[in-house]
């Protein structure tokens, strides 16, 4: 196990916080730790047929482009992820989802961060009137899970939580 000294040095943003550590590590020599302490977060699998879900395009900075994901959010203070996975997708695909079923929970960054996130799927889905945010999100895709598969063989789907729930659901069926 390892023991934190010290905080060296901290960033503190709007959506988490990064802390450089001096530890005491397991063989008693000093050593040095990255931890960021980030929100929970949720993700949804949206299916509008049985063999259809819908993908949101956004653009991502850090990768300097745009990517195909599920909807997926920072869970805010005091919401349980379920309500976080619906509203979520309401506000980033403007579907309500009649039956949210959970998924799994994953760390995403195990070495540096304690974000976990819960996916869920959600299914008897019912367009809402509702306005898409704009600013995050470029469009929306309904795609074949077929042709999501063929996306992933190609390289083309590369976000985490995407291809995690994607491939527990489909290895767990319907």
């Amino acid at each position: 196990m390892e023991k934190k000294i010290h905080t060296i040095a901290s960033l503190n943003t709007h959506s988490f916080s990064a802390h450089l550590d001096e530890v005491i590590l397991r063989n008693g020599e000093t050593g040095k730790r990255i931890r960021i302490d980030h929100p929970e977060a949720t993700a949804v699998i949206p299916f509008i047929s049985d063999d259809e879900i819908i993908m949101v395009r956004q653009f991502r900075y850090a990768l300097g482009r745009e990517t195909l994901e599920i909807p997926a959010g920072k869970v805010d203070q005091g919401e349980m992820p379920e309500e976080c996975a619906r509203r979520e997708l309401l506000e980033e695909t403007g579907y309500k989802a009649g039956l949210i079923r959970f998924v799994y929970t994953y760390a995403p960054a195990i070495g540096y961060s304690n974000e976990l996130i819960h996916i869920y799927s959600g299914s008897n889905l019912k367009r809402m009137n509702v306005e898409i945010d704009e600013r995050e999100i470029s469009s929306l895709e309904t795609i074949s899970l077929k042709r999501v598969r063929e996306l992933i063989k190609k390289g083309y789907i590369l976000d985490g939580k995407t291809l995690i729930g994607l491939f527990i659901m489909e290895s767990a069926g319907p």
